[in-house]
């Protein structure tokens, strides 16, 4: 269906032209091999800083690396396995929680020296 619709007049007048030819729709073999050449994975490596509680976590619930005075960790290394969809809202998300986190130990420490 995408193949007819991208050899419309209105998609022909902008020179739309198949981006990778493909093999004939019925050619089962050929979508074998095909897939084959092309597939590949997007993955996104997550988990290498474990969030948590207790002694063995590397980063505390304020994203403060356990041992490191001033360092935290606002990325996907913080979340514990990988979502189902691209991690970028949830990185965004992330760092608005660790804005939020210095955002508030900054006011902490501005009003201790007022």
């Amino acid at each position: 269906m995408a193949r007819q619709i991208g050899t419309t007049a209105p998609f022909a007048r902008w020179g739309a032209t198949e981006v990778t030819p493909c093999v004939a729709e019925d050619d089962a073999d050929g979508w074998r091999a095909y897939v084959r050449r092309s597939a590949s994975t997007q993955s996104h490596p997550v988990g290498s800083c474990r969030l948590g509680t207790d002694e063995t976590a590397a980063v505390d619930l304020e994203l403060r690396v356990r041992g490191v005075r001033g360092l935290r960790v606002a990325d996907v290394s913080v979340i514990p396995a990988i979502p189902s969809m691209n991690p970028n809202a949830t990185v965004i998300a992330i760092a608005e929680r660790a804005a939020s986190l210095l955002a508030r130990n900054t006011w902490r420490e501005n009003a201790a020296l007022a």
